[in-house]
């Protein structure tokens, strides 16, 4: 059974930092692409930073940019999304969704994933 597990979320400051955490198991982590997903109250789920699986490439949204830093570990089955210099606007809920896909970027759409955790908040306050 494939489970995605995040973690890491929490209230923080402007200008603070988180560090997310996504577990997987069940399947060939080393294979499958990785993007995080953020959806904020009201508003659509947007895709913040994706890793491929072959060559670790990264992408980043606008938004998060210069900001956020996306990692994998393939040893240890995770997925990391590195978030400073926090911002209100970046208080959301955070998913990371997998899947065996030879190229993803921000903008792959959420179908795309078979895979999802469960979520974790993030509050981010002025």
């Amino acid at each position: 059974e494939v489970q995605l597990v995040e973690s890491g979320g929490g209230s923080v400051q402007a200008g603070g930092s988180l560090r997310l955490s996504c577990a997987a198991s069940g399947f060939g982590f080393d294979d499958f692409a990785i993007m995080w997903y953020r959806q904020a109250p009201g508003k659509e789920r947007e895709g913040v930073a994706s890793i491929t699986s072959r060559y670790s490439r990264t992408y980043y949204s606008d938004s998060v940019a210069g900001r956020f830093t996306i990692s994998r570990d393939d040893a240890k089955n995770t997925v990391f999304l590195q978030m400073n210099d926090l911002r209100s606007e970046d208080t959301a809920i955070y998913y990371c969704a997998a899947d065996f896909l030879d190229y993803i970027n921000t903008h792959t759409d959420e179908t795309a994933f078979r895979y999802w955790g469960q979520g974790t908040q993030v509050t981010v306050s002025s």
